[in-house]
């Protein structure tokens, strides 16, 4: 950990007190710090340590935040404003432009050579400069998915997969080919699953 979130670590209970939370997830708790990084209390140490391995291992990428170091089940990483990707479609709606960041985002996935090449709506946000920013990057190198499954799902529900998967075949036909009948038959099953 570098020195200057030292304080952070050694009184650690006392700080937590005065810092608002940003978001409670699966995995643990989120704190604005007063310099306008995060700290994040995992639940688990191992959930902790695998969130921070990829964060590290990514570290200066544009898509993720910067992570400074972790300590048992807690690490300090920038902060991410902006908006997740479901409510600002939502709210704003889902074109093309953003369509193609997505696109880009997913095709990054492959050249940090992430073997789960997939991530939830919620845990993509749109920064007010409308580039994107990934939260909570899950077993990206552990687990094995070649398709957007968890992403075509949300899109799905927000009614815009047939328009994104509409880009992704004009723009870039191979992995259109790649993704559609895996995407076309989960969605399915999960269809025949709510009936």
């Amino acid at each position: 950990m570098k020195h200057i979130y030292k304080k952070y670590i050694e009184h650690f209970n006392t700080n937590l007190l005065q810092c608002m939370v940003l978001g409670r997830g699966h995995n643990g708790v989120v704190y604005l710090l007063p310099d306008g990084k995060v700290i994040k209390v995992c639940f688990s140490e191992e959930s902790c340590r695998g969130e921070y391995y990829i964060l590290n291992k990514v570290n200066g990428n544009k898509y993720f935040p910067k992570v400074y170091g972790m300590n048992g089940n807690y690490m300090i990483r920038d902060y991410v404003g902006g908006i997740c990707l479901r409510d600002y479609v939502k709210e704003y709606g889902f074109d093309r432009e953003l369509a193609l960041k997505v696109v880009s985002l997913l095709e990054e996935f492959d050249k940090l050579k992430f073997t789960k090449r997939d991530i939830r709506c919620k845990d993509i946000f749109v920064q007010p400069d409308g580039t994107l920013k990934v939260i909570d990057p899950k077993k990206c190198y552990s687990k094995e998915r070649d398709f957007p499954r968890h992403l075509s799902k949300g899109f799905e529900k927000l009614g815009i997969l047939d328009y994104f998967m509409e880009v992704v075949k004009e723009k870039r036909p191979k992995l259109y080919r790649r993704w559609f009948r895996k995407i076309r038959e989960y969605i399915r099953e999960i269809s025949e699953e709510d009936d």
